[in-house]
């Protein structure tokens, strides 16, 4: 497989992707032109992965963005593609961090501004006088990974944090000795204002002049975040009014910037350095390369955008019934007949505390390969899902009759369900179609569903063996003596044709799988 690194990242990333693929460092050719060659593409922040371009990445599986954000990637776009889009969330949070308290500080005591006069000369001890931090209240909106360290940072500097996030449990808040309050209550009771929200239609300008007019006289506002959070104009009336006392600002609508802000009154401004240091550029450039690794792999990419993703800690307990999802999956798809209008997954037991939404992406990824004209992955699942109008149901309960963890997969009624056994979690069907069963999920299995009468399993047997198929594996079940019976098997190899016709005759029902 081949990669296009686009944009430089750290060598140690470089070297980690051409350990095992194809890799060129192209930063100036057409990008139009070569994109359909490669099977991924490594970015950063100066490459705009278009919905155009995706489309000309005929053979691309999966984007990497060397840092946080993926605004300049059409995430829509390549989702329909099946195309996966990771980043790298983590590896800048430190140093975002840093730089944001760096700011606030500098804003604070007019470090930048007392330094430019003392080197033009001018001992000005006197005008640059600021204010300590210490018992100020810091707004923090947004209490995501940056937000969360900020505050940290903030509590050491014996500020009082207050912060809004309608993502984060109020309890979350407390654990870290910040309060949780709402967005109007925030701005209202800031002393210094520090913006960590994604970028997104809700957020966009947030900080515009009805929301500057909710704040304290004399605010102090921070943004190493995003600069379409703020409406420049807005900011900068408030700064020639008073209104706003000062603002520090990393990040701009347009970058490189020129504008109105550079000349405004208080202002510290830095060039898009939160995260410019050399410890976050490496990080980035390792966990990216190994995110585009894993998933031509073919593994679980951690940090994907549009794959429902899981903590470490999480993913320890759900990664085994990842692949159990999938196979129970592709078999209640076979069992309810392929043109299903309702999917239903269900978990039961210790599975039902997580954020299970991973095995339900897995359940739908098994549930329609093969019954798609293009390739189907855990990305583009959902979205093969909706455009075919089958509604997904999810559903929890904390007890699993039997079983310490259940999957089940409902296919318009045609229910399996399994559970993992052993230290290597091999995957087991213990219910079908309203049989209780114990079998090891197959490649290739066959399920018969008959009258209970004597001379069944030797007649299945010998038509079996009559068409050179090894039977590898089998058990029967019943629901009473003398009623119906349910026999699966685990076969070697695919059933021919005459064999299917032969079990639709002899049985009630039969299903073959693989």
């Amino acid at each position: 497989m081949k990669i296009l690194v686009r944009e430089r990242i750290a060598d140690a990333g470089i070297e980690l992707l051409r350990a095992k693929f194809d890799v060129d460092v192209d930063e100036s050719s057409p990008l139009e032109e070569i994109i359909g060659g490669y099977d991924a593409i490594v970015i950063r922040s100066a490459s705009k992965l278009t919905a155009d371009l995706i489309e000309r990445g005929t053979s691309l599986k999966v984007i990497g963005r060397a840092g946080v954000g993926v605004d300049n990637v059409d995430v829509d776009a390549a989702t329909r593609r099946g195309i996966v889009v990771a980043n790298a969330p983590e590896s800048n949070v430190v140093s975002a961090a840093e730089h944001a308290i760096g700011l606030l500080l500098a804003l604070a005591r007019n470090i930048p501004q007392a330094h430019a006069a003392l080197v033009d000369g001018r001992w000005e001890r006197s005008k640059w006088g600021g204010v300590e931090v210490a018992d100020k209240v810091l707004g923090v909106l947004g209490f995501g990974r940056i937000g969360r360290l900020v505050a940290r940072r903030a509590l050491g500097l014996q500020m009082k944090v207050v912060a809004y996030d309608p993502f984060v449990a109020p309890e979350r808040f407390r654990e870290l000795g910040a309060e949780p309050a709402s967005f109007d209550e925030v701005l209202e009771r800031a002393d210094f204002l520090t913006l960590h929200l994604p970028l997104n239609d809700e957020t966009r300008g947030s900080i515009a002049a009805a929301a500057i007019a909710k704040m304290r006289d004399g605010v102090r506002i921070v943004n190493a975040a995003r600069g379409e959070l703020v409406d420049v104009d807005a900011l900068v009336a408030a700064l020639e009014s008073g209104k706003v006392g000062g603002a520090a600002i990393d990040v701009f609508p347009q970058e490189p910037y020129d504008g109105p802000l550079l000349r405004a009154p208080n202002v510290v401004v830095t060039p898009h350095l939160a995260a410019s240091t050399e410890e976050a550029q490496d990080r980035a450039g390792v966990i990216v390369a190994e995110q585009v690794a894993a998933a031509l792999e073919g593994g679980l990419v951690t940090n994907a955008v549009n794959i429902p993703t899981v903590g470490a800690e999480d993913l320890e307990v759900l990664g085994p019934y990842v692949p159990l999802a999938a196979k129970l999956g592709r078999l209640a798809m076979a069992l309810g007949g392929g043109d299903v209008r309702t999917l239903t997954v269900e978990v039961y037991g210790e599975l039902a505390e997580y954020d299970t939404r991973l095995l339900t992406v897995a359940a739908l990824n098994g549930a329609f390969q093969g019954r798609s004209d293009q390739p189907v992955n855990y990305v583009n699942a959902p979205v093969i899902a909706a455009e075919r109008g089958v509604d997904v149901v999810e559903g929890k309960r904390r007890s699993a009759r039997d079983y310490t963890n259940l999957v089940a997969v409902s296919a318009d009624g045609a229910r399996v369900a399994g559970t993992t056994i052993g230290k290597d979690a091999r995957t087991f069907l213990v219910s079908a179609l309203g049989f209780e069963i114990e079998m090891e999920l197959a490649p290739r299995m066959a399920l018969l569903l008959y009258d209970d009468i004597p001379g069944v399993i030797g007649r299945v047997g010998n038509l079996f063996g009559a068409a050179g198929v090894n039977i590898a594996n089998m058990t029967v079940s019943r629901n009473r003596e003398g009623g119906k019976a349910l026999m699966a098997l685990s076969i070697d190899s695919v059933a021919p044709p005459e064999l299917q016709e032969q079990l639709r005759e002899g049985m009630d029902e039969s299903y073959l799988i693989g």
